[in-house]
């Protein structure tokens, strides 16, 4: 491992059980993504020399004791050549101690597969990552080996048009995202820290997964903007860990006072939605 791999993560304890350490002392599963758009951001920010880090810094600290984890999207920083705010970022959350996922969803050929893998993991630290299966086995192994980190695997996305290729049946009965479920809680799962991406929208398919993969920890994005029904998600993944993802709908939430208020006062609600409905569940 490089450097920042060494400094920054997570080396004595797997992710999922810092997580799930996390989900308890703070009795929630939200995880909160950090994708700030430029043309969104309050003046106060916006004037910043970082201003994706002044930003997303004001949201971890008003919302730190209410979220597990934080979710940085790669892209959001990477195509406004906001590398250095994403790097602070994290940095920023680690010097916390609060898990930092960093959804990148990267899939390749194995030399490049182990190229991207040191960038998420040597280079900007991260505790965990989203990656494509498509590739298969040996693209994913570059970052599978790293033991102490949390791999989620993309099974069921919430987009709308997942189910063109996800939901393709193959010879042997199952759909494809069936299919990648299985193998994550079986084969690609030798060292232990993998879990699965799949879309708060689809209760349906999140049930078939959970039945598929047992205690199998899964992300669940698609909470808050993309409109998923809570109770609905919560009763499909009971039965094994859960990380509820919400990323539009707090950080640029709308209320009275400070940005950070709003922000807060939207998290909270989203924490006790969940937790309301997981103790139905």
């Amino acid at each position: 491992m490089g450097i920042l791999s060494r400094r920054y993560g997570i080396t004595s304890t797997s992710f999922f059980s810092v997580l799930h350490d996390h989900q308890h002392k703070k009795n929630s599963l939200l995880c909160i993504g950090l994708d700030p758009d430029p043309t969104r951001l309050p003046a106060t920010t916006r004037a910043d020399a970082h201003p994706f880090f002044a930003f997303n810094r004001a949201i971890i600290d008003a919302t730190r004791d209410v979220a597990c984890c934080f979710k940085p999207q790669i892209a959001h920083y990477a195509a406004q050549g906001r590398e250095d705010d994403l790097q602070m970022t994290i940095d920023y959350l680690k010097q916390g101690s609060i898990p930092v996922v960093l959804d990148a969803k990267r899939g390749d050929v194995g030399a490049t597969a182990e190229m991207y893998a040191r960038e998420l993991f040597d280079r900007y630290g991260a505790d965990a990552v989203t990656i494509n299966p498509y590739l298969g086995l040996d693209a994913m192994e570059p970052f599978l080996e790293h033991a102490d980190r949390g791999i989620f695997i993309l099974c069921r996305t919430s987009n709308p048009g997942s189910a063109e290729l996800q939901n393709l049946e193959l010879n042997s009965g199952l759909k494809l995202y069936e299919h990648v479920a299985r193998l994550a809680a079986s084969t690609w799962n030798h060292n232990g820290n993998v879990g699965l991406v799949v879309g708060a929208t689809k209760p349906t398919e999140l049930r078939r997964v959970r039945e598929l993969t047992g205690q199998t920890t899964l992300l669940l994005p698609g909470v808050g903007s993309q409109g998923a029904d809570v109770a609905a998600a919560m009763a499909a993944g009971a039965g094994g860990s859960l990380v509820i993802s919400s990323s539009r709908s707090i950080i640029f939430a709308e209320g009275r006072g400070d940005f950070t208020d709003a922000a807060r006062a939207s998290a909270i609600a989203t924490r006790d939605e969940i937790n309301q409905c997981r103790d139905a569940a």
